[in-house]
C-alpha cells in the first residue's frame, strides 16, 4: 500500500506527522527544480513553518523535463518521507508542505498559470547552475536553443525565463502584486546573478515588462547547506520497512541543515526564520564559504575520490592520500580567500564539514558530486585560485584536484555527465596533454576569464596530467 493523505493515517507511529493540514492549506509557492535537494530542505522549513501556525504556504512543483518526482509525488497527494540519518541513529517524518508537482512539457499553462495566480509570493529555484544557461562570463546565453525559441515566442515556454516572462505579465496585466524568485543554487551572488538573467532576458522580449520588475518585484540572495545523497531502490525499500507503507519519494539526508536568506522580499513570506533560517543584510561571507570550502571540498572528494577508486564521499575522506588535501584546501587555500571580518570561524567550519563527509550512513556517492563540474568549478575553485594567485598565495591542494577533473572530463575513464562534455572531449582530442592546460585555462582559454593560471600553475597541472 502506497502513502497519500487516505493511508497516512496507517503509518508508523515513529513517523512524526505535519502539524497542521495539508489538504486545507492554499499553495503560496512555486518552486522549479523539485528534486532530492528542495524536498529536504526549502521545503521542510516551509513544513516546519505552517507547523508554527503560519497558513496558505504550499508548494506548486514544476518539473522542466523528467516526469520522475511528479510520478513520485502525485500518486501520494504531495506527502513523502523524510528520514535523518546518522551512522547510529535516525529520525522519521512525514512532510506535507508540497502539494503537486506540474511537469511543464505536459501541462505549460499549469506553470504560467501557477506563477501568474494571486496567491503566490514565492517562485524559487533549485535548478543546478547549468539551469540558468549562462555563457563562461556569467550572462544569459542567448544563443542556447531552448532560449532563443523562448525569446521568438516559437511554442509553449521551455525555460525558466520563458515561464517567468509569461507568468509575470499576466501578473502585470491583471494588475497583481510583483512576487520575489528566490534562487537556492550553488551560485555565487545567486540572487543578483538571477535578477540580472531575468533582467536580460524581459529586456530582449518585453521592456516594459523589464521595466515593471525592477520596480515590483525582488530577488534575494540565498545560502543553502543540507547533503542529500540519490535514493535507491534499496533505500526505498528500507523506508518502506520503517513506515509501514510504500513511498517513491521517500528522502534520506543528514542532520545537519542550514539556510541564509537576504531580508529583501517583494511581499508576504513564510515565517522561516521563526523555525531556523538566517535573514540577514548581506548572504556572500556566508555564500563564500560554502562554495569554497563545502563545495570546493565535495568536489574533489569527487574527482580525487573517483581516481582512487572509490565510490562515497566517506570512502574518500578516509583514504589517508586524500584527506590531507581535503583539508589544506578547506583551511588554508579556500580560507584565505574569505573575509576575515565575516566573523565566520572557518577552522570550526572545516571541523564540522569533515565530520559531516565522514557520516557513512549517508551513502554519498561521488558520481553524484562530480556531475556538470564545468558549470561548478567557476565558483568552487577557479574564483579562490585567482584570489590567492593575486594575492602571491600558492594553491597546490586545489590545483591537484583542477588536475583530477582535467582527466575525468577527458572521458576515457569513466561516463562524464556534464553538459559540456564534447567540447571537453574535443579540447583533449585537439590539444592532448601537452596543450589542454592552456586550451582550458589560458588567457584565451575556455575558463580564462574567471581564472588565467600563471607559468607555475600550469606547470603543476600539466605535470600531473603526463
Amino acid at each position: 500500500m502506497r502513502l497519500n493523505h487516505e493511508t497516512a493515517a496507517q503509518l508508523s507511529a515513529s513517523v512524526e506527522r505535519p502539524g497542521y493540514d495539508p489538504a486545507a492549506q492554499a499553495c503560496g509557492i512555486v518552486h522549479f527544480g523539485i528534486g532530492a535537494f528542495h524536498r529536504a530542505h526549502q521545503a521542510v522549513y516551509t513544513d516546519d513553518a505552517m507547523a508554527a501556525g503560519d497558513r496558505d504556504w504550499r508548494i506548486i512543483g514544476v518539473s522542466l523535463r523528467s516526469p520522475d518526482v511528479a510520478q513520485q509525488l502525485n500518486p501520494q497527494d504531495g506527502l513523502y518521507t523524510l528520514v535523518e540519518r546518522t551512522s547510529d541513529a535516525f529520525a522519521m517524518r512525514s512532510i506535507g508542505a508540497v502539494a503537486r508537482v506540474i511537469v511543464a512539457p505536459d501541462a505549460p499553462g499549469e506553470v504560467i498559470a501557477a506563477i501568474a495566480s494571486p496567491d503566490t509570493h514565492i517562485v524559487s529555484f533549485t535548478v543546478t547552475e547549468k539551469g540558468y544557461v549562462r555563457r563562461a562570463d556569467g550572462t544569459l546565453d542567448t544563443d542556447n536553443p531552448a532560449i532563443a525559441a523562448d525569446m521568438a515566442g516559437q511554442g509553449a515556454p521551455r525555460t525558466i525565463y520563458g515561464f517567468l516572462a509569461a507568468g509575470l505579465a499576466q501578473r502585470q496585466a491583471s494588475g497583481l502584486t510583483g512576487i520575489t524568485l528566490l534562487s537556492c543554487d550553488n551560485l555565487a551572488d545567486n540572487g543578483r546573478q538571477l535578477n540580472g538573467l531575468v533582467q536580460s532576458y524581459l529586456q530582449a522580449v518585453d521592456p516594459a515588462l523589464a521595466d515593471w520588475f525592477a520596480r515590483h518585484c525582488r530577488c534575494p540572495g540565498t545560502m543553502v547547506d543540507r547533503i542529500v545523497p540519490a535514493m535507491t531502490a534499496d533505500d526505498r525499500a528500507w523506508v518502506a520497512e520503517q513506515i509501514g507503507l510504500a513511498d517513491e519519494g521517500a528522502i534520506i539526508t543528514e542532520r545537519f541543515c542550514q539556510w541564509v536568506i537576504e531580508n529583501d522580499f517583494a511581499g508576504p513570506r513564510p515565517r522561516w526564520d521563526v523555525v531556523g533560517a538566517q535573514l540577514v543584510g548581506d548572504v556572500r561571507p556566508y555564500e563564500a564559504a560554502k562554495l569554497r570550502m563545502l563545495n570546493g571540498a565535495h568536489s574533489a572528494l569527487a574527482y580525487l575520490g573517483l581516481d582512487a577508486r572509490h565510490d562515497f564521499v566517506h570512502e574518500a575522506v578516509a583514504d589517508p592520500a586524500i584527506r590531507p588535501l581535503i583539508e589544506t584546501i578547506m583551511r588554508e587555500e579556500a580560507a584565505a580567500t574569505l573575509d576575515p571580518d565575516s566573523g565566520i570561524d572557518t577552522a570550526a567550519y572545516a571541523d564540522m564539514l569533515l565530520e559531516r563527509f565522514a557520516n557513512s550512513a549517508l551513502q554519498h556517492r561521488l558520481m553524484q558530486i562530480a556531475m556538470d563540474g564545468s558549470q561548478k568549478i567557476p565558483q568552487r575553485w577557479l574564483e579562490p585560485l585567482a584570489i590567492n594567485q593575486a594575492a602571491g598565495r600558492a594553491s597546490p591542494a586545489t590545483l591537484t584536484a583542477l588536475a583530477a577533473w582535467c582527466r575525468h572530463v577527458r572521458g576515457d575513464l569513466r561516463p562524464v555527465d556534464d553538459p559540456e562534455a564534447a567540447r571537453l572531449a574535443e579540447l583533449w582530442k585537439v590539444h592532448g596533454a601537452a596543450g589542454i592546460v592552456e586550451a582550458l585555462f589560458g588567457a584565451q582559454g575556455m575558463f580564462g576569464a574567471t581564472w588565467t593560471a600563471d607559468k607555475a600553475s600550469r606547470g603543476q597541472i600539466s605535470e600531473l596530467l603526463l
